[in-house]
């Protein structure tokens, strides 16, 4: 190949590359009166494709052929059940068999949205509350939270076992719209709080009391894991006599022997 060709091979070549990078610079952009903004999330159609296999197309529930209950109905659920279970990552579940338990989130933030407001049409369930902790009586909100949670979640909020093979779940990693969230729609085995129970503002409190326990002051010494008074007086035991052992043998071996003259 010649000197000529080779320069007229390149110029082809170049001219070929300019051609394609235009047309993928034309295909690129939207055409007129087009916008690459998606479409709104439909929360009835992310409800068909995810929910209504267990929960049925109009959230009226699922049984099966045996008399089986596959997913119970969500006409009365509200907002504040379909936030909690869905933000939680409890629902989904892949096998309506399963227990549900926290996990991570299957659906982003828009979707829940989504999904939180359809399942609030389909009937006249406890909406989401809104949450405001500027100011809250964290005194209150402990005493209302003994009354109320801690025969189930622990003083400490770390749980406890329930009738029936259930559990009461940890509150560590409860965000406060999923606590108030719970407060109101009573997962699982938990008691519904409604505004009678526990009013806009004593939920404030409670939902700062749990948060507060995450890091909570210890005043007396040290947490011992805060798990309760039992392993507390148990440690105390242990290393109270043991400390007290330690002592008395020192002081026998101090102390001069004494001899009883024949």
């Amino acid at each position: 190949m010649t000197r000529a060709s080779r320069r007229d091979a390149l110029l082809v070549t170049g001219v070929v590359l300019a051609v394609a990078a235009a047309l993928a610079l034309l295909l690129a952009r939207p055409a007129a009166g087009k916008s690459n903004v998606q479409a709104p999330v439909s929360g009835k159609d992310l409800f068909e494709v995810g929910c209504s296999s267990c929960h049925g197309s109009a959230g009226e529930g699922v049984t099966t052929a045996d008399g089986r209950r596959r997913g119970p109905s969500l006409l009365h659920s509200g907002e504040a059940a379909a936030f909690y279970e869905l933000s939680t990552g409890r629902m989904p579940l892949p096998n309506s068999d399963e227990n549900p338990r926290r996990k991570r989130a299957v659906y982003g933030t828009d979707e829940i949205a989504a999904l939180v407001a359809y399942v609030g049409s389909l009937g006249d369930g406890p909406k989401l509350p809104t949450i405001d902790l500027s100011q809250t009586d964290l005194a209150q909100g402990g005493e209302l939270f003994r009354a109320n949670c801690a025969p189930c979640h622990s003083a400490s909020g770390s749980g406890g076992a329930l009738s029936y093979g259930g559990a009461a779940p940890s509150l560590g990693q409860a965000k406060p719209e999923e606590i108030a969230a719970a407060v109101r729609s009573g997962p699982s085995q938990m008691p519904v709080f409604g505004t009678e129970a526990l009013t806009q503002r004593q939920l404030d409190d409670v939902v700062a009391y749990v948060r507060y326990l995450r890091a909570p002051e210890d005043p007396g010494g040290l947490p011992i894991g805060r798990i309760g008074p039992v392993p507390e007086g148990f440690v105390a035991w242990f290393f109270g006599a043991g400390a007290l052992l330690a002592i008395v043998a020192w002081i026998g071996t101090r102390a001069p022997a004494r001899w009883s003259k024949e």
